[in-house]
């Protein structure tokens, strides 16, 4: 992996764990506004749930929007429906609004494997909708020089105005913690990363691959090989999840993740320090933490919580 680094970002590495984060930012105090789930019958009513956010944010808003799709199972009910959407007209006048990113990605992997993210949003939402989007940037994972890549993914998002919903999940970790996009425990991510390329783990792999199983996806044996084969986690960071206008939260497979049921109560019920250097550790042990600190979060959760 090459080191170059653009002028508009500073690159720290912390024991193989790679951030970026833009030179003009600054350091902005930030408060805990908890998190308040809000509790909906069924997957399919999630995903209505955050299709209506989206029409909020184009009825708000005039011209693009910017949003942040969501891999696995998370995301599946929203992107069955808005495949179901673009086959008609009846919302081509917001669909071609909409300037879409995927949040994370495994690398080096070819793009069309069937474990990345793309293939699934493909497999999902369909050729229409696609065809329709005014545009649509992922993470590139077959390059060279992946931070590059990154850069170049950064500066598109920062050049169209930032993200206007940040579509995110809730991926359970070891000791009842948990990741946002990838960011993952003990990774050093802080308040002013943008993005980040993290060394993988076995654990990491063995969850994405369950998931995407789960949902469904037909990848064959070479894929999954390769996707085993990968050596980092591009991902976006506290910065990106932070600085979107919306956050739109979806946990819906504690059926089958049942540590979500564990990892969710401790984002919910963690009593955050007061003092910065004990909070910073609390957010580096677990990065599901950091939701609690924007302040224009919907969290769509199942009963399946337990809460």
């Amino acid at each position: 992996m090459a080191n170059q680094i653009s002028s508009q970002f500073s690159r720290v590495e912390q024991d193989g764990n790679i951030w970026l984060a833009q030179q003009s930012s600054t350091s902005k105090s930030f408060e805990d506004k908890g998190l308040k789930p809000i509790i909906l019958p069924t997957e399919e009513a999630v995903g209505q749930a955050m299709f209506d956010e989206l029409i909020a944010t184009a009825n708000e808003k005039q011209g693009e929007i910017n949003i942040a799709l969501l891999g696995g199972r998370g995301g599946q009910a929203l992107h069955r429906l808005l495949g179901e959407v673009a086959k008609t007209s009846e919302y081509d006048h917001l669909l071609e609004r909409l300037n879409v990113f995927t949040q994370d990605a495994l690398a080096p992997m070819s793009m069309d494997n069937g474990f990345s993210f793309v293939r699934d949003f493909e497999r999902i939402l369909g050729p229409d909708f696609f065809n329709k989007v005014k545009s649509f940037t992922p993470m590139q994972t077959a390059t060279d020089d992946i931070e590059a890549g990154v850069i170049d993914y950064l500066n598109k998002l920062e050049s169209q105005g930032g993200l206007d919903i940040f579509f995110i999940g809730h991926g359970p970790e070891e000791n009842e913690a948990s990741h946002l996009a990838y960011i993952k425990p003990f990774s050093g991510a802080k308040q002013a990363h943008v993005a980040g390329v993290i060394p993988i783990s076995s654990s990491i792999l063995e969850h994405h691959i369950s998931k995407f199983k789960a949902g469904g996806s037909d990848a064959s044996s070479e894929d999954e090989q390769e996707c085993r084969d990968a050596k980092y986690i591009l991902t976006l960071g506290p910065a990106a999840i932070l600085n979107a206008k919306k956050v739109v939260q979806s946990v819906v497979d504690a059926d089958t993740a049942p540590a979500k049921v564990k990892t969710y109560a401790n984002v919910l019920k963690t009593e955050l320090s007061s003092d910065s250097a004990e909070l910073a550790e609390q957010l580096d042990a677990n990065p599901g933490l950091w939701i609690r600190f924007h302040n224009n979060v919907k969290s769509f959760v199942l009963p399946n919580l337990d809460l």
